[in-house]
């Protein structure tokens, strides 16, 4: 889930420009400071989703049967667990 500078850069600007071109909503402050706003939110929560990642696929190696990464039954469990997770963490 990692996303370079550049792709966060460009992605502040898309957000604020649907923002704006949607009306949603009105800048109180120069659109510099919206994007860093913008941008301090889209890095803590890739950085939460990191650490759910990690937390999961650690769970994932525990088991004592092995689970292959890409599998099916991988992409099941890992998808519910992360759901849990985030839910705990008040991303879902």
């Amino acid at each position: 889930m990692r996303l370079s500078d550049d792709k966060i850069s460009h992605l502040t600007h898309v957000v604020l420009k649907g923002l704006l071109e949607k009306k949603v909503i009105t800048p109180l402050e120069d659109e510099g400071q919206i994007r860093r706003d913008i941008r301090r939110v889209v890095v803590r929560e890739l950085k939460i989703a990191d650490g759910i990642d990690e937390m999961v696929r650690k769970k994932l190696q525990s088991y004592s049967k092995k689970i292959y990464e890409g599998g099916s039954e991988w992409e099941v469990l890992y998808n519910k667990f992360f759901e849990e997770e985030a839910a705990k963490k008040g991303l879902g």
